[in-house]
C-alpha cells in the first residue's frame, strides 16, 4: 500500500505511510543473522554484543521511513512530515523527524512517476508540482507493485485540492478565447 487515508474530511486530508513488508522483512533478515551469530558462535560475551548490535544497527538503517502528509484547506498548507528511526537513534532521539510545508496554492499538479528500484524492478511515486517549477515526492520510496494503487492516492490528492476542475476551467477557457478570436466578418465552416 502507498499511503493509507487517516482521516479525510471536506477540509482535511491526512495520509500516513508505514514501512512496507518488505522493509519489515529485511530488518528481521539482518537482525535475524545477528543473534544466529552470537548464538552459535562460541566467542566470548563481548563479540556476541558486537553481533547482535552491528546487525540491529544495520537492519535499523534499511528500515524505511514513517511518512504523513497533511493537507489543510483551513490552514492552507500542505504539510509532509518523515520519522526515521535510524535517524533518530544515532541523534539520542534529538533529530529524525523532517517537516516541509508548503501553501496549498502552491501546488499546481500532482503526478504518479516510475522509478527503478535496484534488484526489485519498477516502483511508482507521487510527485507534487508546485507553480515555481519546483517538484517533491510525497514519499521518498517508491512502492512496488500496481500503479493504480498510486494513481488512486493521487486522484484523491487531485480531487481534494480541486486541481482536475482547474484543468477543465482552463480548458473551457481557453476554447471560448479561441472562439471569441474569430473575425466576425470572416465565413466560418459551416457556411
Amino acid at each position: 500500500m502507498y499511503m493509507q487515508v487517516e482521516s479525510r474530511t471536506g477540509t482535511l486530508l491526512h495520509l500516513k505511510r508505514s514501512p512496507s513488508i518488505r522493509s519489515w522483512s529485511l530488518f528481521v533478515g539482518i537482525a535475524s543473522i545477528g543473534l544466529a551469530a552470537a548464538y552459535y558462535s562460541s566467542d566470548n560475551l563481548a563479540w556476541k554484543l558486537f553481533y547482535v548490535t552491528g546487525c540491529l544497527f544495520v537492519a535499523t538503517q534499511n528500515l524505511e521511513e514513517w511518512e504523513e502528509a497533511v493537507f489543510d484547506k483551513n490552514t492552507g498548507k500542505v504539510t509532509l512530515k518523515t520519522f526515521n528511526l535510524y535517524k533518530r537513534l544515532l541523534t539520542l532521539w534529538r533529530g529524525g523527524c523532517g517537516e516541509a510545508v508548503v501553501q496549498l496554492t502552491e501546488i499546481r499538479d500532482v503526478n504518479v512517476e516510475e522509478e527503478k528500484v535496484r534488484y526489485f524492478g519498477k516502483g511508482y511515486l507521487i510527485v507534487l508540482r508546485f507553480v515555481t517549477g519546483f517538484s517533491h515526492p510525497l514519499t521518498q520510496c517508491a512502492v512496488l507493485g500496481a500503479r493504480s494503487d498510486v494513481e488512486a492516492v493521487a486522484k484523491l490528492i487531485t480531487g481534494f485540492l480541486e486541481l482536475d476542475l482547474g484543468v477543465n476551467r482552463d480548458r473551457r477557457l481557453s476554447q471560448s478565447s479561441d472562439t471569441d478570436d474569430s473575425d466576425p466578418g470572416e465565413p466560418t465552416k459551416e457556411d
